[in-house]
């Protein structure tokens, strides 16, 4: 499929009169082909919804599952980017460059963070064969440096096949304050939390309004709709009678609620009679041994994450509803995943708020208990703890991040009336993410191209799933899969699987390594390494060879200090000591905000007064939990620092003159994450504070506003936007270039050890 403009059919004379006009044929899919959806959920693990065995009410996940099929032995990659990746292009994650999260380019072909030209998406597969395609929620798919206003925008859904766009584009946001992208520009949530508002209903809100218009205008035509909730991913948020609805349901703790999960799971078929539940992972207590204030807190997180699920099930069913009422359920194509296992991300106690953990912030029993009424609300910012996660993976090993199956092998229910026939069937093929592709080609009649738009094109990766629709027990036709993740290692191969759980440092010769016979083994119990070195030994070059193959190498075992290290940047937001922002641009990400972090700097605001009454924010970067803010209120120039919730606010001693001024706000280091805070209105100093913290790594999950803070506020002293109600002309941040931040001391924090 080459995407050029076809050569013209008729004939052009010197008039209209002598000429023969001629029109390209419409493109249109082969006939009765499906309307395709796709919804992915977000660290969602193999036992959390409901038709998998938990107790968390999903009746419209439940309904799909049982007019369609559920898959006991689908994979993904362990992460979300890369899954993300798969899922888009049937291609395995190494071999499009998403070996880990896309924010990063590494320098690297297997780590660009970014899916190449010759890797087309579904999406413009299926728009080239003549569908509509909408994408909404997350994308995580592009470099963090290209989430400006200014792009480029090659990598956004819109450069790659999508033709609307209604989401955000890093990996995580507020579910009640989201940072949205409307098509290729920013816009603000059209209401408040106090409004009722909540992105998991505003995004099936817009799903619906693109698909009502797509039908109203040319009905002859299918849709591809991929809809990826930021739910189940942290924070976990969700409104106030879905967190009651929970009150209490977890006090019992996670073994028994593992236990649980495990025997419905046997009652529903999901695990075989055989299974055995695997061990306790390393690091998760017994219930019964946490005090009872870790228990309460512990309690409260897991209600939260069960009231955000049960609250997207509830916006997944209004869609469905919607679907049943303009009568296209029964040819549209249903596909529903998770891109990975539960997130063991929350740690051993679990998190009231994410910004401590991502700093390295000691857990503090009594800061939890003073906010666990706000767990699950606008103003929270949580993760549950590992034993949370546990059970979520129930009966499985391990988590997110993972090769064990713990962290790939996920929910997976296909729905498709027309062409299921044994319906509520349980499969236990073994497949992949990159089969989804794959199976959407098949079933819609369109090929993947050979070459799109003049670039020649990788083949597609993985094999169709359809053979299952019409026999669900037939035989896997799936051969082998490799995984790597951070320096873990696992491959599968007709019902064996090796494994390592790599420790980062060690040498990848001498490691460990696992064997399992998992077509017996469902939860990867019994290591067969010591009985069957040969067979461990074949699989394990195997490994190599799948590796050289789809292009894994070079293997690299970093993590969360890979945000620390400075890596050379292309022409971006990262190359400059200075930065000039505008009123009227768009809030940028958190990826491409000035790195003030331990160093010292200075931002000036020049502004005109025209009244006495003249307020708001001239600059805020952040949100409730973490952040800074730079205001003028009642009068005076304030500066807030948000620390994880301790405020510092440091106020003018003279009130800001009306008529044109230059306010300023000067920090300067005097120790690591420490230093003197200092206000200046044209260049005569107001006022003075020490700053006794700041935060090293990561300052929030929002992004920077200029003349407003119209998110969730980064202060207490005013209601979000507050736009600045005077003349804003600029604001300017300078950097100290004499010295640069301190990485090794970011790498240090990142790898907690200072």
């Amino acid at each position: 499929m080459t995407i050029h403009e076809p050569e013209f059919g008729g004939v052009i004379g010197r008039t209209y009169q002598e000429s023969q006009p001629w029109w390209p044929e419409p493109v249109f899919p082969p006939q009765d082909a499906p309307n395709v959806v796709v919804i992915l959920l977000d660290d969602t693990g193999f036992s959390q919804l409901g038709c998998y065995g938990s107790s968390i009410d999903t009746p419209n996940m439940d309904r799909l599952a049982a007019n369609g099929l559920r898959y006991n032995d689908f994979h993904t990659t362990a992460l979300c980017s890369p899954t993300r990746a798969s899922l888009l292009t049937g291609r395995n994650p190494h071999s499009v460059g998403m070996r880990m999260l896309s924010v990063i380019d590494i320098g690297y072909p297997n780590s660009r963070g970014r899916i190449p030209p010759n890797a087309a998406t579904i999406a413009e597969m299926l728009k080239g064969a003549g569908y509509n395609t909408f994408a909404l929620g997350k994308w995580h798919l592009g470099n963090s440096d290209n989430n400006t206003g200014a792009g480029p925008f090659d990598d956004w859904p819109l450069g790659k096949g999508f033709e609307r766009y209604y989401g955000f584009l890093e990996g995580s946001t507020d579910q009640f304050y989201p940072e949205l992208l409307h098509d290729n520009h920013k816009i603000d949530p059209p209401r408040t939390p106090e409004e009722g508002y909540h992105l998991s209903e505003d995004l099936v809100d817009q799903a619906v309004s693109m698909i009502a218009n797509q039908q109203s205008g040319i009905p002859e035509k299918p849709f591809f709709l991929y809809l990826a909730f930021g739910a189940t991913h942290s924070a976990h948020q969700a409104p106030d009678e879905y967190l009651e609805k929970y009150r209490g349901k977890f006090d019992q703790g996670w073994d028994q609620e593992r236990e649980k999960w495990f025997a419905r799971q046997k009652e529903l078929g999901i695990v075989p009679p055989e299974a055995e539940l695997a061990p306790r992972n390393p690091g998760v207590n017994p219930w019964d041994s946490l005090p009872e204030e870790e228990q309460r807190v512990s309690a409260r997180l897991q209600e939260a994450f069960a009231a955000m699920l049960d609250h997207t099930d509830a916006q997944i069913g209004r869609l469905l509803d919607f679907l049943e009422s303009i009568e296209i359920m029964d040819n549209t194509l249903i596909i529903l995943l998770s891109d990975n296992g539960a997130s063991q991300e929350g740690g051993p106690h679990g998190t009231v708020n994410e910004t401590r953990t991502y700093n390295q912030i000691p857990p503090d029993k009594d800061y939890d208990l003073a906010h666990i009424d706000e767990i699950g609300t606008w103003r929270s910012n949580t993760n549950y703890p590992q034993g949370w996660a546990q059970v979520g993976n129930t009966p499985l090993k391990w988590y997110k991040q993972n090769v064990h199956e713990g962290g790939i092998r996920d929910p997976l229910i296909i729905h498709w009336p027309k062409r299921i026939q044994q319906k509520g069937a349980v499969c236990s093929q073994y497949h992949h993410v990159t089969d989804i592709v794959p199976t959407i080609l098949e079933a819609t009649g369109v090929k993947a191209p050979d070459v799109y738009k003049g670039v020649q094109q990788k083949p597609v990766e993985g094999i169709s799933m359809a053979y299952t629709f019409d026999n669900v027990t037939a035989p896997t036709q799936k051969d082998v899969q490799y995984y790597e993740m951070f320096g873990e290692r696992g491959i599968w191969h007709q019902g064996w699987k090796a494994v390592c759980h790599h420790k980062k440092g060690d040498s990848y010769d001498d490691e460990q390594w696992e064997l399992y016979h998992t077509d017996e083994d469902f939860a990867e119990i019994h290591d067969l390494a010591a009985e069957r070195p040969e067979k461990l030994r074949q699989m394990i070059e195997r490994w190599w060879t799948e590796a050289g193959k789809y292009g894994v190498l070079p293997l690299d075992d970093r993590k969360k200090e890979l945000f620390a290290i400075k890596f050379p940047k292309r022409i971006g937001p990262h190359n400059r000591s200075e930065y000039v922002f505008y009123p009227g641009m768009a809030r940028l990400e958190r990826g491409t905000a000035p790195n003030t972090r331990n160093r010292s700097y200075e931002i000036i605001a020049e502004v005109d007064r025209p009244a006495a009454d003249s307020e708001g924010v001239l600059i805020a970067y952040g949100d409730h939990s973490s952040g800074y803010s730079l205001f003028v209120k009642d009068g005076r120039l304030v500066h807030d620092y948000n620390y994880v919730g301790e405020h510092t606010i440091l106020e003018s001693d003279v009130e800001v003159p009306t008529g044109p001024s230059r306010l300023r706000f000067a920090f300067t280091q005097t120790g690591r994450l420490q230093g003197i805070g200092r206000l200046y209105i044209d260049d005569e100093q107001v006022g003075e504070a020490e700053i006794p913290n700041t935060l090293p790594l990561r300052i929030s999950k929002e992004g920077l506003d200029v003349g407003r803070d119209s998110l969730s506020p980064v202060s207490e002293m005013y209601d979000p936007p507050f736009d600045f109600s005077g003349v804003l002309k600029k604001v300017i941040i300078r950097l100290d270039t004499d010295k640069e931040p301190d990485h090794d001391g970011d790498f240090k924090v990142a790898m907690g050890e200072q």
